[in-house]
């Protein structure tokens, strides 16, 4: 009888992160994600939660996106 590998047991952490850009929402959601990249290991998934553009005297100056990350939980 051939034993099956058991699949380790993994906990994965959410975090909600920011970023801003003055290009577009997809640079600002990137710029959110390699920037947590830089100080988080092992980075699972990220899902864009909400959109949002600050305004100033009428015009977009800056495209926001919130941004829930989930990485590897090393307790």
């Amino acid at each position: 009888m051939a034993s099956k590998k058991q699949a380790a047991s993994t906990v994965y952490r959410v975090t909600e992160i920011i970023g801003t850009s003055p290009v577009s929402w997809e640079d600002a959601a990137k710029t959110a994600v390699e920037t947590a990249g830089k100080s988080l290991r092992d980075l699972r998934v990220a899902e864009v939660s909400q959109l949002d553009m600050k305004v100033e005297n009428g015009k977009v100056v800056a495209y926001r996106a919130r941004v829930s990350l989930s990485f590897k939980y090393e307790g």
